[in-house]
């Protein structure tokens, strides 16, 4: 075998196992009004209420991606630097997911939101008053930052 096809061979197995063990990265923003009411949302195509956020694109940092997003779903701008709080394992998705959630100390809202094809709802809730249908890993990060439940390493 030639120097240059097992170069090829090598660049092709290391791609191909790049593709079978990529990981994929998610963020989401824990936004608190001045009352110490939550920032959630309801998308249109999954069930239930959660921190805004969504996915990290190629050539993004993280707190791109969650600025881009908590804008894109709630009309809120961040005005500070997002602090992480966590970061955690979500085996639902595809065993290869993982979540950093954000805490955003600074920001402002942005125009009125408007529901549009994937965010149906974004509106702030007080502790006392959150939905019922919150989704397991917003409703495990809320028990953790307010009720002093044990921390889970999994979304």
């Amino acid at each position: 075998m030639t120097a240059r096809r097992a170069g090829l061979l090598r660049r092709s197995v290391h791609w191909g196992l790049m593709l079978r063990r990529a990981l994929t990265l998610g963020v989401r923003g824990l936004v608190e009004d001045d009352d110490g009411r939550v920032l959630l949302v309801r998308h249109t195509y999954v069930r239930g209420w959660h921190f805004p956020g969504g996915g990290v694109e190629a050539n993004e940092t993280a707190a791109a991606a969650l600025a881009r997003e908590v804008h894109e779903e709630a009309a809120v701008r961040l005005t500070a630097p997002p602090v992480l709080a966590g970061a955690y394992f979500n085996r639902r998705l595809n065993g290869r997911d993982h979540v950093l959630l954000f805490r955003c100390p600074g920001w402002r809202a942005e125009g009125a939101f408007r529901p549009g094809m994937e965010i149906a709802e974004a509106r702030f809730f007080g502790l006392a008053e959150m939905p019922p249908d919150l989704s397991l890993g917003t409703r495990r990060r809320i028990a953790e930052f307010y009720e002093g439940a044990d921390i889970s390493p999994e979304w």
